[in-house]
């Protein structure tokens, strides 16, 4: 087997994580998540200040502490954190290398950025166009002996299949191996959350800051998820079903490799903080590759009220009106007011007993949403609601982004391993590939029989996890119990969600079954608007749509309880 480890998640993870994983335990392969929707538009702002930038500098201030590490562990690196210029990083490392006496070999996977051929290929005029390659260009390098590969925008999964191809030798034919290792790298990916981060039974968890996952990958693509000994946290079926659940749709998980079935994947428990994955069935990939866009939306700013004590209600209407007439002769293009309840009656405190009033505008333009748009809030102080105060002074517009997706044909797109010595190799698109069609929804499970039921909490027997995908969001429910999952399976419909989250009233929803997990993945199109850079709603990731659901109250069987 060979065995991957992890140490980042995002562009701003823990920055000790790489010399933890480094010191903790026997690793083959250390990777590197450090990209996403929102940390592309951060790098094409700084690529458009400085054509040199666009990489995450944090990966090479870790490697000036760890890159010896790594060489005496032999730990192969493999990272995306070369973002829009992974050439770019790959020459810095080799300058850091060289002025530390590592001495490393470093290559790098290139032909994901189409920003110059945006016009060509239709896909307007973004800041960033960026095709999720796959997990071929990053076995070339390793093939080739590079101790470092350092890639752009590939998917998250291909940081460990490639590794694991470049290992066993795998083909783009060997569709079971490749959806395993996908698996594996979809566990990985997100770092800590597989072994007890943002979990929600995080009470029945040891204390601490959860250490980062590893995957023990088989030949045959099963693999166990597990953590360095001693380290935080805990793995479980639990915690490894929740990070599976994360940011997908059906049953088919779509990639530039392989179409990985989702509804085969089978978890065990394997000794203590070991979870072994098995059963994994792959497909032929689809023919168009996915291309994550990012464009500067326009301008926003945002203002909140603090509403005191009696009368809220009224309190609100009234400096909506002032506010509504004080820019009336230049309205922003978009003006949202958002009232949230956080007052209690009679309450021991001020802050207790106040509401907060969110008013949220966009703009093309800087001067409709700047200090025209603030500077009017702040006039209104004492001519407006008694207690009159805001929960910050008055400030400038600030620019948003906007993320997109859009599919490319597969044969277009270069896919370049360029390799430590200089040469460079074109990686070929799959031969086999099949177009994407959703899984018919598989027959529910029997009912359970008519009985007692308490008013509780969802959470009270099932767990959740939430996150973006643009301008949509997901959330994974699941139980722990099959007897959960014949309750689970039967309560939790489409309808049953828009009763439940009102704010999903009137949007797309939809909803997949996973009895192999005892889960259902819910997916909500257009509540986070544009995407996180637009910041549409409170929660602008969906990050805490799943501990929302949970927290509301429903019928729940005594026999479950």
């Amino acid at each position: 087997m060979i065995r991957i480890g992890n140490a980042s998640g995002f562009y701003g993870d823990r920055f000790s994580a790489v010399r933890e994983m480094l010191t903790g335990g026997p690793l083959d392969v250390l990777t590197g998540d450090y990209l996403a929707e929102l940390t592309m538009l951060i790098l094409g702002r700084d690529r458009l200040k400085d054509p040199r930038r666009g990489y995450a500098t944090t990966f090479l201030r870790q490697m000036e502490e760890c890159l010896g590490l790594a060489v005496d562990a032999g730990v192969t690196l493999v990272t995306n954190a070369g973002g829009l210029n992974p050439a770019g990083l790959a020459e810095a490392l080799r300058e850091l290398a060289e002025r530390v006496g590592v001495p490393v070999r470093v290559a790098h996977v290139e032909g994901d950025d189409l920003v110059s051929r945006a016009a060509e290929l239709g896909l307007g005029t973004p800041v960033t166009a960026n095709a999720y390659l796959g997990a071929f260009g990053i076995a070339e390098c390793l093939r080739a002996g590079a101790d470092v590969v350092v890639t752009g925008r590939v998917t998250d999964a291909s940081l460990v299949v490639g590794p694991a191809a470049a290992h066993f030798g795998w083909t783009p034919a060997d569709h079971d191996a490749l959806a395993g290792a996908v698996v594996a790298g979809h566990v990985l990916e997100c770092g800590a959350q597989a072994t007890g981060g943002n979990y929600a039974f995080f009470t029945e968890q040891p204390r601490g800051v959860p250490g980062f996952p590893i995957a023990e990958i088989a030949e045959d693509g099963s693999s166990v998820i597990t953590k360095h000994e001693g380290t935080g946290g805990s793995v479980t079926v639990g915690t490894v079903t929740a990070q599976l659940l994360y940011e997908i749709t059906g049953a088919r998980y779509a990639g530039p490799d392989v179409t990985t079935r989702f509804d085969s994947i089978r978890l065990t428990e394997d000794g203590p903080d070991r979870v072994r994955v098995s059963g994994v069935r792959g497909e032929p990939p689809p023919p168009r590759l996915k291309v994550g866009l990012t464009t500067l939306g326009g301008f926003r700013n945002e203002v909140t009220f603090v509403l005191t004590g009696l009368d809220v209600e009224a309190k609100a209407e009234w400096v909506r009106e002032q506010l509504t007439e004080a820019f009336a002769d230049r309205t922003p293009r978009s003006v949202r007011w958002t009232l949230a309840r956080t007052d209690h009656p009679d309450a021991d405190t001020e802050e207790t007993a106040s509401a907060l009033l969110h008013c949220a505008v966009a703009d093309p333009d800087a001067d409709v949403v700047g200090r025209a748009f603030s500077g009017a809030a702040v006039e209104l102080g004492l001519s407006s609601y008694p207690g009159f105060h805001l929960t910050a002074p008055p400030g400038k517009a600030s620019p948003y982004g906007v993320f997109a997706d859009a599919f490319v044909d597969a044969a277009i797109v270069p896919h370049v391993a360029v390799l430590p010595d200089g040469p460079r190799v074109d990686v070929a698109p799959p031969e086999a590939t099949s177009e994407l069609t959703e899984v018919p929804e598989p027959p529910l499970p029997e009912p359970l029989p008519e009985g007692p039921s308490r008013r509780v909490p969802l959470g009270t027997v099932a767990g959740a996890r939430s996150g973006d995908k643009g301008g949509s969001a997901n959330i994974g429910v699941w139980v722990r119990s099959h007897t959960a999952w014949r309750w689970l399976a039967h309560t939790l419909t489409v309808d049953a969600v828009r009763t439940l989250l009102p704010e999903t009233a009137g949007l797309p929803v939809r909803r997949y079954l996973f009895p192999n997990l005892w889960a259902v993945n819910i997916v909500v199109d257009g509540i986070l608007g544009e995407g996180v850079a637009s910041r549409a709603r409170f929660d602008p990731q969906g990050k805490a749509l799943g501990e929302w659901l949970r927290s509301r109250i429903v019928d729940v069987p005594e026999v479950l309880l």
